[in-house]
């Protein structure tokens, strides 16, 4: 799989910080209830790799990532947790080499236009814009689009229900990622038709 065929399923990549392992299946049926299926899970939790393992086990019809991917070990961990595909904050060539060594889709993380030459100088032409609004939001990746404009975005970072569909009406954004999905006090309270709900909303953009 290429990361940029992730953007066939839905226009948003929820972005998940989940901290207890038993949140992990209710969070996941959840959101592919409400129509969306890739799943990126972050490595900010301390049960994180814990939670990726029992998603890709129980939950078959995720297509379940790790996000926040900052060293080679975490990418030898997420493959090995059944992640099947890598998110990351920035880029080096290490992550990206060890991505290829261990067979998991990269999507690398940057926010200027060295960075962008750089990923796609090693053979990446879908990126994460990151942190998206605060870096420059859509006026930046219109600024892309000129000089870049073989390479597609997935901008995540700062991004709203509101806000969604003017980034996804840029022609070099396919998908958008999005913490608004999964907020923190509806995992916490178990709230999860609620996310159903929030999931259905961003699967209809």
């Amino acid at each position: 799989m290429k990361t940029i065929e992730l953007a066939k399923f839905g226009p948003v990549i929820p972005v998940i910080v989940i901290d207890r392992v038993e949140d992990a299946v209710p969070v996941a049926s959840s959101l592919i209830e409400g129509g969306v299926k890739v799943l990126e899970v972050t490595l900010r939790s301390k049960c994180a790799l814990q939670v990726i393992e029992e998603i890709a086990t129980k939950v078959p019809e995720a297509i379940i990532g790790a996000g926040t991917i900052r060293t080679q070990a975490d990418v030898t961990n997420a493959k090995l947790a059944g992640s099947q595909f890598a998110v990351s904050p920035g880029y080096t060539f290490d992550i990206g080499q060890t991505c290829r060594d261990v067979d998991l889709p990269l999507l690398p993380g940057v926010s200027t236009g060295s960075e962008v030459m750089k990923a796609n100088a090693d053979g990446f032409n879908f990126l994460k814009l990151f942190p998206a609004v605060a870096v420059g939001g859509i006026n930046l990746l219109k600024g892309f689009a000129g000089p870049f404009a073989d390479i597609s975005f997935c901008p995540t970072g700062g991004i709203t229900i509101q806000t969604a569909k003017d980034f996804l009406s840029l022609p070099n954004v396919p998908v958008c990622g999005g913490t608004w999905l999964t907020p923190k006090d509806l995992i916490q309270n178990k709230r999860w038709s609620e996310i159903t709900k929030l999931a259905k909303e961003a699967s209809s953009i």
